[in-house]
């Protein structure tokens, strides 16, 4: 059977989009593979862990026959990628093995039947659904992303809580050390309330994938999926079930201190300080007092870092410290020229914005040092 021909790069592209999700360790060898399923000129490729599916198409069939087969990603991923740039490949099936020729390379292949391949079942019922541009979607899971827990006992941390509200779409990431939280208005939209816990390694995956233009992608919620498709790709993915904390109660408010600083500056500064970190010791004091803001680390071994940097701060002297891979997280996720701390007492949380944009918010609990 004769699956598809084409250039080398038509080729990859589609197997790159769906394979990013396949583990290289299962305990089903055959998710290692991607599924290929050839109708006419239109060749579907899958891939799934059973978490998430991926899917998209492409047209390079070749040859009048219909059928279905399953190679291992990698494998051939590392074969096209290994080609010269705009060689023509052909990839065919003879008796059970996938055979990849291009120029006078000839690769065979080890194939698992189709029908043994697990695909996700479809939610037959999606409540909510609505549409935004691809790059307002990146740029949610970008301002929010780096704030989920990783493989954190509380499941519910590893993710990202989606809130769809009137016309608001939401998205709030947390570790239980610290809280950031984006917002986005939809023209048009009215939406009822539903909030959703979309797995880490979904949003991931979607960042890889999603690109920076306007073009739509659409969301479709159900009880315990999620579907998004844009383009030519429509992943499934499986939610995760649990009570997110409560992100509202979280975000301070009322702060009467509140700093304006340069965010290249305090960024400069923390990473220079943070040389005398350690995997154990993260600690950075931060010492606000009238127009300055002082920068310290003192580590185990009683080595110091100091740096004083121009702020615009009229309120009373504080002190406060954090962890700075905390701080240096989201400085180095924005793209502002300024950010504004506002801050309570030593005990309390401090929250980050960027002035102008009250979409964003970055809430980060104190450390005693």
């Amino acid at each position: 059977m004769q699956m598809m021909r084409a250039h080398r790069d038509a080729i990859l592209k589609p197997l790159q989009t769906v394979a990013g999700i396949v583990e290289r360790r299962h305990t089903l060898p055959i998710l290692a593979n991607v599924l290929l399923t050839k109708d006419g000129e239109s060749v579907s490729f899958l891939a799934t862990d059973v978490e998430i599916q991926i899917r998209t198409t492409a047209s390079l069939g070749a040859g009048n026959d219909n059928g279905a087969i399953t190679v291992a990603a990698r494998k051939l991923i590392d074969i096209l990628r290994s080609l010269p740039d705009g060689v023509e490949v052909s990839i065919g099936v003879t008796n059970k093995k996938a055979t990849v020729v291009a120029g006078r390379s000839r690769f065979s292949l080890q194939t698992l039947g189709a029908e043994d391949f697990p695909t996700v079942s479809v939610s037959e019922h999606f409540g909510a659904s609505f549409s935004l541009p691809q790059n307002e979607l990146k740029r949610l899971f970008h301002m929010v992303h780096f704030a989920m827990a990783q493989q954190d006992i509380r499941y519910y941390l590893n993710g990202l809580l989606l809130v769809t509200d009137g016309p608001m779409v939401r998205v709030v990431a947390t570790d239980g050390h610290r809280l950031a939280y984006c917002e986005s208005e939809l023209e048009g939209a009215q939406l009822a309330h539903q909030e959703v816990i979309i797995p880490r390694k979904t949003v991931l995956e979607l960042q890889r994938l999603l690109s920076d233009t306007d073009e739509p992608v659409r969301i479709d919620v159900a009880a315990n999926q999620l579907r998004i498709s844009f383009g030519e790709v429509e992943m499934i993915t499986k939610l995760i079930e649990g009570k997110f904390p409560d992100y509202q109660r979280v975000v301070p408010s009322g702060y009467t201190k509140r700093l304006l600083i340069a965010r290249d500056v305090l960024a400069g500064a923390l990473a220079r300080a943070s040389i005398l970190t350690t995997d154990k010791f993260k600690g950075v004091r931060l010492l606000l007092s009238p127009a300055t803001l002082k920068v310290q680390i003192t580590n185990t071994e009683q080595e110091e870092a100091f740096e004083e940097l121009e702020a615009d701060y009229d309120g009373e002297p504080v002190e406060i410290g954090f962890n700075v891979s905390y701080l240096q997280d989201v400085l180095g996720n924005l793209k502002c020229e300024k950010v504004s701390i506002e801050v309570g007492d030593p005990n309390t949380s401090a929250l980050l914005t960027v002035p102008d944009d009250p979409s964003f918010k970055y809430v980060v609990m104190p450390m005693r040092i």
